[in-house]
Parts: structure tokens; C-alpha cells; sequence
């Protein structure tokens, strides 16, 4: 792997919360992603399934992880299964984990190779009452792609009709929003690679420069930093390319006196950050720009200060809301007449803010977590209102990365440039 390991106690701890909030006599099952197809004989790169990982730090395709706490015998309580290696994959594929290495990796003692994975299930069913099983379920999911996990789902209700099967999912989503010291720690590794890619563009970004040039430039940067690179499809938006919330093509030259919208950030162990930047290609913003650029960052330093405990994602965004109204009305986009009779089920400001200010962060990029939880310590969210307005050409917006704690939160981005002055005087230099 890239990264340093990882102190193993993270996913022991993670085992152990989950375990205790299994039903009696219930079995956990997770699988590992498939490496998935392209044409002829080439792959996707491999991408490990977040639980997976989050409960044993297994890095590997063809894993499955078993937790069974009320399992007659201890070696049993807790398994993983792995793909066994040989001569011809070693020579071909690489390394892939030994027993010990896993054991190392996981802190779970007992590792078998995945040929054993069904006689060895089958009699730890003989002792339990149900099995939960996991399936992606988060919101934004859009799954078209039958996954292990699927086909792991039919097999399970094809072999033991008569056990009670149960959803890990909402387990998961419970368990991840809250994020542990040592995943915190990762997270912030992420985001000092990623203020790594963003001040080396700084010194990058001219007029006639293409969008996919400064893509290159951060993946140079995230990579030699041991990332194994963005920690999502990444955003390089010039002029009215800004305004097109999830435009990926990154193909169109920087024109001069435009802005450049830039929503890109590198992961870590698999960890994400998620960073947006707003910069003027010449080197200096307009005074326009620099009116709208300074009503974001208003609402978001406003939005920060709302990521507290006992706070809301629905008053959260209520109030969000108002704050971007008001600045909408001083930019004269917004009328404070025509505000006052809108529908509230359909605020005018949607028009040029139409996307929400935050999510949460960790393993995936919108991570889990559910809506309707009051804020608490140790999640982690982003932080990015943003203005579009496509008759003037531009879009800006704002984005850190956001931890809350007992006390406040703490902004795991506030060393990266962000004020106009501190751009402007970094891309003059």
C-alpha cells in the first residue's frame, strides 16, 4: 500500500461497536467490490468497499469479513476470508496478503483462504439465528451494476431459506458518521496533500492554459505525496464551465479575465478530502468577482460557525439559507420585495445557490450518515455554499472540510489560501 499502516486498534474498536449492536445470535457478513470490467481483458482499477475496510482494513479484492460474537467457539467470533495467492498470481498481480499480514492488518486472529468460505459458513449457521448482510443504501445511490454484495444476498436466501435475514446498513450508517482520533488523523493527511496540489497550481494557472494541464499538475502533486490520487472524479471549471455544478470534461483552455472553479482534492488510505477553490485565471479577480467571491465566503465562514453539536441538517440548511438570501439581495440578484411573497417549499434563492452546503466526510466523499441525527463530536462534514450566475459566465465557490468537536469544530483546511488577497498575492508572486 501507499500509505503508512494503519494502527490496527481502529478497526478492532470499529468491530467492537458494531458487534454490540448485532441482535443475539446473529452473523455480519461483508464483501469486498469486484474489480470491475472494462473491454477486452482490462479492469477498472480496484476500489475496496468502504465497511469492508472501515471493520478490518483489508485492502484486497475477494475478502469477506465474517462477525459473529455469539459463536460457540472464540476463533470464531471474528473471521476473514482471503483469495489464496500462488506462483502464477505473484507473478502476474503482485503481492497479496499473507495470514500474518492480514492478522497484522486487522487485528483478527483467525484468517482462512476463500475456499473455505462455505463449508466453514455453513456450520457457523447451524448456530445462528439470523444474518445481516450489507447493500449500498445510502441516498445518492445509483446502483446499476450487480455488486458481490448482491450476489452474495441471492446466495445466502437461495442456501437458508428458513434464517432471519437483516439490514447492516443502517448499523454502518450509524456507527461511521462519528469518526475516531486515528480516522481524523488520515482525513487531515488527505487534506495537507491536497493544500500541496492547490498552492503548486497557484504558481500554474495562465491565460491559454488547459483545464486538463492543471489536472495533471494535482495528480503529479497527490501522487508523489502517497496518494493514490483524487478522491473523487475531479472539477477544473474555467469561465462558464463554473456554473455546471458536476462538470468533469476538464478539456477547455482558461481564457484570460475568467474564473476558474476548481472542486478537486486527494484521498488518503482511502480516506477523502473534499476541497473547493475559486481562483481568477489572469491573477486577479474584478471587482464583480470579487463582490460575489466575498459574499460566499461571508455565508461560509457564517455556515462553519452553525457546525456545532446539538444543531440539525434541516435547520442547519433553513438558516443557511436566509444568510445567502441576504447576500443574494446585495448583489442585486435577488429583489427583497419578491423575497418576501416567495413560496418557502421554493426559495428564490435555489436560482443561483441550488445544491446543499454540506455532507459528511470520511472513507467515501459523501459518507454516511443520516439527516435526521443532531450534530456530534467527531463527525466531519464539508462546508461549501457556492453563487452561479451563467449570465455573467461565472460560478464561485467555497469548500472546507469540517470536524465538529465538544467545544466547536475545527477546520482541517484552514492553512489552505483562501482569502482574495492571500490568491491574488500567490499567483502574483
Amino acid at each position: 500500500m501507499r500509505y503508512t499502516p494503519i494502527n490496527n486498534q481502529l478497526f478492532v474498536q470499529n468491530r467492537q461497536n458494531l458487534a454490540k449492536m448485532l441482535k443475539t445470535g446473529h452473523i455480519a457478513v461483508l464483501n469486498s467490490n469486484d474489480i470491475m470490467p472494462t473491454s477486452a481483458d482490462g479492469t477498472m482499477p480496484f476500489k475496496q468497499q468502504s465497511d469492508i475496510f472501515y471493520l478490518s482494513g483489508i485492502d484486497q479484492e475477494e475478502s469477506i469479513l465474517v462477525i459473529f460474537p455469539d459463536a460457540k467457539e472464540e476463533k470464531h467470533k471474528e473471521i476473514i476470508f482471503l483469495r489464496e495467492t500462488n506462483e502464477h498470481i505473484a507473478i502476474w498481480e503482485g503481492h497479496k496478503y499473507t495470514k500474518e499480514e492480514a492478522i497484522q492488518t486487522s487485528g483478527i486472529q483467525t484468517v482462512y483462504w476463500l475456499s473455505q468460505f462455505k463449508s466453514i459458513f455453513y456450520q457457523l449457521t447451524c448456530d445462528c439465528e439470523g444474518i445481516y448482510l450489507n447493500h449500498n443504501e445510502h441516498l445518492r445511490a445509483v446502483i446499476e451494476v450487480e455488486t458481490r454484495d448482491m450476489r452474495f444476498i441471492q446466495w445466502v436466501k437461495d442456501s437458508f431459506p428458513l434464517h432471519r435475514l437483516e439490514r447492516l446498513q443502517p448499523l454502518m450508517h450509524h456507527l461511521r458518521a462519528i469518526k475516531s482520533a486515528i480516522e481524523i488523523a488520515l482525513i487531515s493527511k488527505a487534506c495537507e496533500i491536497t493544500e500541496k496540489g492547490f498552492r503548486r497550481l497557484l504558481n500554474f494557472v495562465k491565460p491559454n492554459v488547459m483545464e486538463y494541464e492543471i489536472e495533471a499538475e494535482l495528480i503529479h502533486e497527490f501522487v508523489r505525496n502517497g496518494s493514490k490520487g483524487f478522491a473523487y472524479t475531479p472539477i477544473i471549471a474555467s469561465g462558464k464551465n463554473s456554473c455546471v455544478l458536476h462538470y468533469i470534461e476538464n478539456d477547455k483552455p482558461c481564457k484570460a479575465g475568467d474564473l476558474l472553479l476548481l472542486d478537486v482534492a486527494a484521498e488518503y488510505a482511502n480516506y477523502a478530502s473534499d476541497l473547493t477553490r475559486t481562483i481568477p485565471v489572469s491573477g486577479r479577480f474584478t471587482e464583480r468577482q470579487k463582490q460575489v467571491y466575498k459574499a460566499v465566503l461571508s455565508v461560509m465562514k457564517t455556515a462553519k460557525s452553525m457546525l456545532v453539536v446539538g444543531n440539525n441538517w434541516i435547520d442547519y440548511h433553513k438558516e443557511v439559507g436566509k444568510v445567502m438570501e441576504e447576500e443574494l439581495i446585495g448583489l442585486g440578484l435577488l429583489d427583497r420585495h419578491e423575497v418576501s411573497k416567495q413560496d418557502p417549499e421554493k426559495p428564490l434563492y435555489k436560482k443561483y445557490f441550488m445544491h446543499g452546503t454540506s455532507h459528511h466526510l470520511g472513507l467515501d466523499v459523501h459518507d454516511y450518515g443520516n439527516k435526521f441525527r443532531t450534530f456530534e463530536a467527531g463527525m466531519v462534514f464539508t462546508c461549501e455554499p457556492g453563487i452561479y450566475i451563467p449570465d455573467e459566465n461565472f460560478g464561485i465557490r467555497l469548500e472546507n472540510d469540517i470536524v465538529i468537536t465538544p467545544s466547536g469544530n475545527i477546520d482541517l483546511m484552514e492553512s489552505i489560501p483562501i482569502e482574495i488577497e492571500e490568491i491574488e498575492d500567490l499567483m502574483n508572486q
